[in-house]
Parts: structure tokens; C-alpha cells; sequence
């Protein structure tokens, strides 16, 4: 059956909940999918039989990410809707086993107690807190997980498949874009509102690379998940007299800060990671003019790109869901992509095992998303799959709300940086 989201958010009584995507099952896989080979001599362990393959969505339906949990959702299902249409992968249908953590480690360590029985990789895991807490768990199970969290200290390992730039490299690129536009200068005093977890501190890592190479001043105002009220936090930036504020707060902190911006009289560009932009923004008309002066740093084309890819999302989105758009939706399909890839490597190996998938992600160096990104290399370990960054503007008259801003581009300082566990 298919879902929509508005059924997905009122079905939401218990902590955790599996749901139905697009005719998927979440039941166990059949006891055929143990270790062995298919009937066309295929080699299997966990999470395929000899004509389905079952991938685990472990996101956000009810938390601070629950807006961008559903779109990457639903962007996953349109992917495995799309390749099930082209005949499956390695002769077999694709299946998504989604659960919801409400991005609560404490809830998503048992969810995927029950997961790594049934899915032989992981097509979406979002949360940094929950990566963190699941991190060695991935590794011991050979589990490949693409996170929705896109922190560089988590690619110290076979397992985490990374789509696109890291935290730290977007914010490198969004200074560097700033910079380019005349916007801040060497020695530049910039502030800095970042989530007092993992990835607030790894933006906040490619800010002071860059600042070392420029001579900013960065002025540090950490943050939690649940805060939404920035007026304090903003008055600390007007008395600093920064010229630019970088930001990697949910969605609900941004527009405040975009409202602050405004009402204390600062009227600085505003530069924001991937996650800290939602179109649920747009219903109130003092955000949206507050946030005339922000950008975003993403990996992934906007959702109203005209990219061919863009547009077949697009009319298969709008087929499938009564909705407004998000704009993760491209992003979920743009991990399907990648995902394919793997497969289709580990099919042409011979090994769809979870270590046949390991090998195989070490031969993808040039992994081709059709423009949602720039080309992915998960063969360096340790290294983001990609250091090109999308730079997407505000536009309230546009599906989800934003538009790309030029092409795709890498900042000298992007190419230089070398992430945490980079050789």
C-alpha cells in the first residue's frame, strides 16, 4: 500500500512504528536469505531471497527531523518504486523496511536490534545521536548504512556509505561562497550557531579550517535540539559585530534567528548545513522575508531544479503523495541511486552478502546520481564521497520552497581539507 504523510503522523502511538511503504513488507526475511547461495547462484546471507532484497530505513517521523525524516522517506520509496519498475536489482524486487526512532538513540538501539535480522544494509539512518550510538553496532554486523547524518568523524569504518559533503565540508564551501561574493573578507568576524552534538561540532570544524586560512574570528554560540527561541543568542552575535552568521540548527531555530536577523537590525547573510532549512518555514510571512537573506549548503539539487532527474522526482512525487513537497525528497532518492550502485556491484561480484557489499563499495569511485549530486567516490577511506556543494536560495513561489544558485562547485579550501580520518 502506499502511505501518506499525514496517515503516518496520526499513526504514530507508539515510541517506535514499522511502516508499509509502497507495497514493502517488514516482516522477517524468509529463512531461505541465511547464509547460501540463490537459485541463480547468487551468494547470500541477511536481507535477501531469491527474489526480494529488503533495505531498513531507521529516520525521524515525530522529532526535531520529522519534516525531513517523511521527504527522504518517501524520496527512498519513490527510488526503489522507480528500479522495481526497471526490473528490479539482480532479479529481485526491492522491499523497505521503515522504522522510526524519533531521533532518540535510546529508541533506535532496539529498532535496530530487530532490523539487522531482516535487512541486509541500511538505505537511510538519520540522526547523528543515532549514529553515534549504532556506530560500532554497524560495524560488528557488517551492516553499510547511508546516514542522514553527515558528519566526517563517522568514516572511520568499512560500513557508513556517505552521500555527498560532509558538515564540515559544506560549511568550508558556504564561506568560501560567501567570500567570493564579497560578502565577508580576510579577517571577517563571523558567528557560528551550532547544535551542541556531533554535528554542530563538525560544522563547526570546517568553519575554523577555513577561518585558519582567512583570519576570521569565529564567535561560537553552541545550542540544543529543543531550542527554538534564538533572541538571546542573536543579541550576543549583534554585540559581537559579526558580519555573517553560519548556522546548523533545526529548521525551528533558523527562523528565528532569520526573524532576529531582522528585528535587532543585523541584516547579515545567513549560511545553513544541510539540515537547518525545512519549506514549513515558508507558512509564516515574517520568516519568509527573513529569510531573504539566507542560503543553504546542500549536496543535492533543489527539488525544483530543472535537472531531467529533478522533474521525474518531481511528477512521480506529486503522483504519489498529497503533500507538500520537502527538500530531502531528492536527497532520499539521490541515496537510492547510490544504493543501486552498490547492489548492481555486489550483483555483478556475485556476492550480495553484507561483506560481498563492503567489497563492493570499494570499487565505486565514480558513482553517477544523475546531477542530485556531484560524482560520488567511496573507494578513499575515510573522505566524503563528494565535495561539491549545491548553494540554494529561498524562493516561496517554487515547490519546497528553494532553487539552486548556479552549478555545482568546490572551493579550493573543500579540496585542500583533509576530514578527520582522511589519508
Amino acid at each position: 500500500m502506499r502511505y501518506r504523510s499525514n496517515s503516518v503522523r496520526t499513526g504514530l502511538i507508539a515510541v517506535s512504528v514499522a511502516i508499509a511503504l509502497g507495497g514493502c513488507s517488514t516482516k522477517a526475511a524468509n529463512s531461505d536469505s541465511g547464509s547460501g547461495n540463490g537459485g541463480d547462484g547468487l551468494k547470500t546471507d541477511v536481507g535477501v531471497t531469491d527474489d526480494t532484497i529488503t533495505l531498513g530505513v531507521l529516520t525521524d517521523l515525530s522529532g526535531p527531523y520529522k519534516i525531513s525524516g517523511l521527504a527522504t522517506s518517501n524520496g527512498n520509496q519513490l527510488w526503489a518504486d522507480d528500479v522495481n519498475s526497471r526490473g528490479g536489482i539482480c532479479g529481485r524486487e526491492v522491499k523497505l523496511d521503515v522504522q522510526e526512532s524519533g531521533y532518540k538513540p535510546d529508541n533506535a538501539i532496539p529498532l535496530y536490534e530487530q532490523m539487522r535480522q531482516n535487512d541486509l544494509a541500511m538505505l537511510q539512518l538519520l540522526g547523528s545521536p543515532v549514529l553515534a550510538a549504532l556506530k560500532q553496532k554497524l560495524i560488528s554486523d557488517n551492516m553499510i548504512a547511508i546516514p542522514s547524518a553527515f558528519t566526517s568523524d563517522i568514516l572511520d569504518n568499512d560500513v557508513v556509505m556517505l552521500v555527498g559533503q560532509s558538515y564540515d565540508v559544506e560549511m568550508i564551501n558556504g564561506l568560501a561562497y560567501l567570500q567570493q561574493q564579497g560578502k565577508i573578507d580576510n579577517g571577517s568576524k563571523v558567528g557560528h550557531i551550532y547544535l551542541d552534538n556531533e554535528a554542530g561540532k563538525n560544522s563547526l570544524e570546517g568553519a575554523k579550517f577555513y577561518a585558519e586560512q582567512h583570519d576570521l574570528e569565529i564567535v561560537e554560540a553552541s545550542v540544543s535540539a529543543t531550542d527554538t527561541d534564538m533572541t538571546s543568542v542573536m543579541t550576543k552575535m549583534k554585540s559581537e559585530g559579526v558580519e555573517a552568521i553560519l548556522v546548523l540548527s533545526t529548521p525551528a531555530a533558523t527562523g528565528s534567528i532569520a526573524l532576529q536577523n531582522v528585528a535587532q537590525g543585523l541584516n547579515v547573510p545567513i549560511v545553513g548545513n544541510n539540515p537547518t532549512y525545512a519549506a514549513t518555514l515558508l507558512q509564516d510571512e515574517q520568516v519568509t522575508a527573513a529569510l531573504d537573506n539566507f542560503l543553504l549548503v546542500n549536496s543535492v539539487a533543489a527539488y525544483a531544479s530543472d535537472l531531467p532527474t529533478s522533474k521525474k522526482v518531481v511528477e512521480a512525487y506529486e503522483a504519489a503523495y498529497d503533500e507538500a513537497p520537502e527538500k530531502s525528497v531528492p536527497t532520499g532518492f539521490a541515496f537510492g541511486l547510490a544504493m543501486e550502485q552498490l547492489l548492481q556491484q555486489a550483483c555483478d561480484d556475485g556476492d550480495m552478502t553484507r561483506e560481498g557489499l563492503i567489497a563492493a563499495k570499494k570499487k565505486l569511485d565514480d558513482v553517477d546520481t544523475q546531477g542530485l549530486t556531484g560524482t560520488l567516490d567511496f573507494s578513499t577511506p575515510g573522505s566524503p564521497s563528494s565535495r561539491e556543494a549545491y548553494i540554494l536560495r529561498v524562493d516561496p513561489q517554487v515547490p519546497a520552497g528553494l532553487v539552486n544558485v548556479g552549478d555545482l562547485f568546490t572551493s579550493p579550501e573543500a579540496k585542500e581539507y583533509k576530514a578527520p580520518y582522511e589519508k
